[in-house]
């Protein structure tokens, strides 16, 4: 178990990590979320004890990092896959942390051929590829069989087969009741690994829950329906207490029912259908609408100006009756206060205008 309580780090003027309360249990897979610059390494790095924190504590299993004898029996970590010496072979690499927390040489080929090193071990990881030094670092992090597992990133430079293995190595870890702490951007392959999820945004917890619960409050699930007989099925369902709208291709989208529900209405009143299909949405929409005022680094296309802060990610759409930020009022609307340019003022360049300009000059 991982006890974060009110985890703060500061560097200067900047708050990397504001006042951070979670804990991650045993017996299943944690998710760690967040866009970039949301202090996510930082925290993991507090947990090893490689950043002090500038305000409250983080205990592994009621002990600071600094407090375990032989730290790799306790907790496994994967943070830097490249954080080698590049010209001390794999095999002695993993050998020094062995010797140094009082784990058998034995161990050492048993991870080397969970991890699929075996006919590399002798070899130096300077010249390895990205994901073999992700796996040489998994198999550090699994050296000391600890009970604890944390792994920033560890999908990195693997290729299909090796992604599909770590995913299955983390589940089965979280079976044996260990504690699985991971973070990752690939939010197809959070969606496919994790149960559990811990979010946080510029620093600040967002959410603590399950996987389906966050997706459920963060995003819209509703029932798409096709039929030749749209407005007989439209007075059914209106007759029931739904509220069916039409979507941009003529199907009807109900939210607030289920779809065996709608499918029992529409044969009592012997409507054809063509589709009926509960429509849930995936983890990154969800993701990206609960952050979407948390981005700190806004990436926008050349040419396009860039994304305010707070702007909501494109295709997601804001609350109703609001207006999003970085958007133009309805014509003939005045600007609020404070947001009128100053006069004589014009438009920013496009992207390459002045580099263009150098060139031709």
């Amino acid at each position: 178990m991982i006890e974060l309580r009110d985890l703060t780090k500061r560097y200067g003027n900047k708050l990397a990590v504001d006042g951070l309360t979670f804990t991650v249990r045993p017996g299943t897979v944690t998710g760690f979320l967040g866009p970039n610059g949301a202090g996510k390494s930082t925290t993991m790095r507090m947990v090893l004890g490689l950043d002090a924190p500038t305000r409250g504590d983080v205990r592994i299993e009621g002990k600071h990092y600094g407090e375990l004898r032989e730290p790799l029996n306790s907790i496994g970590a994967l943070l830097e896959a490249k954080g080698v010496h590049g010209g001390r072979r794999a095999y002695d690499h993993l050998l020094c942390l062995a010797q140094s927390n009082g784990i058998p040489e034995r161990r050492v080929g048993e991870v080397l051929e969970m991890v699929g090193l075996q006919d590399v071990a002798r070899k130096r990881p300077k010249g390895f590829s990205l994901g073999m030094g992700q796996r040489l670092g998994i198999a550090a992090a699994l050296l000391g069989d600890p009970r604890i597992l944390m792994f920033d990133e560890p999908v990195n430079g693997l290729d299909p087969e090796g992604i599909h293995w770590i995913r299955t190595l983390m589940q089965q870890l979280a079976r044996e009741g260990r504690t699985v702490f991971v973070s990752s951007h690939l939010m197809s392959e959070m969606a496919q690994t994790a149960e559990h999820l811990v979010v946080i945004g510029q620093g600040k917890l967002l959410a603590d829950t399950s996987m389906a619960q966050f997706i459920a409050e963060n995003s819209r699930t509703h029932v798409r329906v096709r039929t030749p007989e749209p407005e007989r099925l439209r007075d059914a369902l209106v007759g029931s207490g739904l509220r069916p709208v039409t979507g941009a291709d003529g199907a009807l989208e109900v939210d607030g029912g289920d779809a065996p529900r709608i499918g029992e209405l529409a044969a009592e009143h012997r409507v054809v259908l063509h589709e009926l299909s509960t429509q849930r949405a995936s983890l990154e929409e969800a993701f990206m609408r609960l952050t979407a005022q948390s981005v700190e680094y806004h990436a926008h296309a050349p040419g396009a100006p860039a994304a305010p802060p707070g702007a909501q990610p494109p295709g997601i759409q804001p609350p109703s009756g609001t207006q999003p930020p970085g958007t133009q009022p309805p014509p003939g609307a005045q600007a609020p206060p404070g947001e009128q340019p100053p006069p004589g003022t014009q438009a920013p360049p496009a992207w390459g205008t002045d580099w263009k300009k150098g060139r031709r000059g």
